[in-house]
């Protein structure tokens, strides 16, 4: 009698293991690096944004396989990353408030990370260079492109873009970093198309690239694209390009961008806690658990591809199958998110899994807003 073969994803004994728990495969994230480094042309233009893993253990990871720039969107994530002995680092997210002091703080205490920011804003960059001429330091700033997302960055095609970026030449404490176009909106499913629309969308940058050195300003680099758009910046010289969904991966994105092969290397563990009627199953899967900011399905039962969900409570996901009857409670079921990167900010740590054996656990460090600075 042949053996039938263990799911990639499951765990022998899950006995011990509370949930709803969140799994991470080490080898799966390794090859998700290593497609990653493919796709890039090597480690050199490549600048993954650590957004949707926040962990220490993985960023140190990707540092072992070659990675030596990341993109970060909080100071937390920052520090974390200068734990992990990253060489360089782009804080990619506005710093308003004290924000900018803790910035100047966070370069002062890891000298070893080469740290960068964003900034589209006179007053912000004023405050930038105030925050670090005041340590007697000087932080490299890259001028925030709007390239069509309309969340932040000024318009490149604006005399406004070059004024600050004259701005960042003239003042002390900051220096001209480059250019950073997140074009976050673009991810249609037909690649051609969405080719058309980062090539189109890229094209006033490189026209502000082109002003800028023309005035003889330094434009060190230009980091652009995020998960969808990565594999088409990555063709252009002299771009970084910053995927983050990919070390993980999720549903959302395996469906929606089918040109992109990367494996699940994070699920979600739950386990049957009520069954209340004959075709109706309620999971301990709750939006504490897993990320809400998705239409239903937000998440794929593996095991139970015609679960058709009908609540999503705080505690509870409930759904009806007409083979409920196979889910007793109890039972262990594996989930895949719609969207891995909120829903990994959700758990404080997660169990790595060897061989369907847990093998210990990886904290979500960097999930809190403040770690040391």
């Amino acid at each position: 009698m042949t053996e039938t073969a263990r799911p990639w994803y499951e765990v022998v004994d899950p006995r011990e293991i509370p949930t709803p728990a969140l799994l991470v495969y080490p080898e799966l994230v390794a090859a998700n690096v290593r497609r990653l480094i493919e796709i890039a042309g090597g480690t050199e233009r490549l600048r993954p944004h650590v957004k949707t893993h926040k962990m220490a253990d993985v960023a140190r990871l990707q540092v072992f396989m070659g990675i030596t720039r990341f993109k970060c969107a909080t100071i937390a994530e920052a520090e974390m990353l200068a734990e992990s002995r990253a060489p360089d680092v782009l804080l990619a997210y506005p710093l308003v408030g004290p924000q900018p002091a803790r910035a100047a703080l966070l370069a002062a205490r890891f000298r070893s990370t080469r740290f960068s920011f964003l900034a589209d804003d006179a007053a912000a960059i004023r405050c930038l260079s105030d925050a670090f001429a005041a340590r007697g330091d000087v932080a490299d700033v890259l001028l925030d492109l709007n390239v069509g997302m309309d969340r932040t960055g000024v318009d490149p095609t604006l005399p406004t873009a070059m004024e600050l970026y004259r701005l960042l030449s003239n003042l002390p404490g900051v220096r001209p970093g480059g250019l950073h176009a997140y074009d976050g909106h673009i991810s249609d499913t037909d690649l051609a198309r969405r080719t058309e629309l980062c090539d189109k969308a890229f094209e006033p940058v490189q026209r502000l690239a082109q002003q800028i050195g023309a005035e003889g300003l330094a434009m060190p680099r230009i980091v652009a694209g995020g998960t969808p758009t990565f594999p088409i910046h990555a063709h252009r010289a002299n771009v970084e390009c910053s995927p983050g969904t990919c070390i993980f991966w999720d549903f959302g994105y395996s469906d929606k961008l089918p040109d992109l092969v990367f494996d699940y290397a994070a699920v979600l563990m739950t386990r049957v806690v009520s069954r209340p009627s004959p075709a109706r199953v309620c999971l301990d899967l709750g939006y504490k658990a897993v990320a809400a900011d998705q239409p239903q399905p937000r998440v794929r039962l593996l095991e139970v591809p015609d679960a058709e969900f009908i609540t999503h409570n705080e505690e509870h996901l409930v759904f009806d199958t007409p083979r409920a009857d196979q889910f007793p409670v109890g039972k262990v079921l594996y989930a895949v998110p719609r969207h891995i990167c909120p829903t990994v900010a959700l758990h404080r740590e997660a169990y790595v899994v060897r061989d369907g054996a847990v093998v210990g656990t990886w904290p979500v460090t960097a999930r809190d807003r403040r770690l040391t600075v």
